[in-house]
């Protein structure tokens, strides 16, 4: 069960400092899950959730001479 909640605020900057805030106060790992959960979620409403090869993060590596 996924629960939702809202956060009112008078202003942007208000909103943007709680986001800051709350982000800051969960654990790098519950950060990536986080992430990761996004990631799915908006690829499951882009395309159905057919490209299951996506998991994990993009890795791109450049050489900069």
């Amino acid at each position: 069960m996924v629960k939702i909640w809202i956060h009112k605020t008078d202003t942007f900057e208000a909103a943007e400092r709680f986001d800051r805030n709350y982000y800051l106060s969960m654990s790098r790992t519950m950060r990536l899950e986080t992430v990761q959960f996004l990631r799915e979620a908006y690829a499951k409403m882009k395309n159905g959730g057919e490209n299951e090869s996506r998991k994990g993060l993009r890795r791109i590596i450049t050489i900069i001479q």
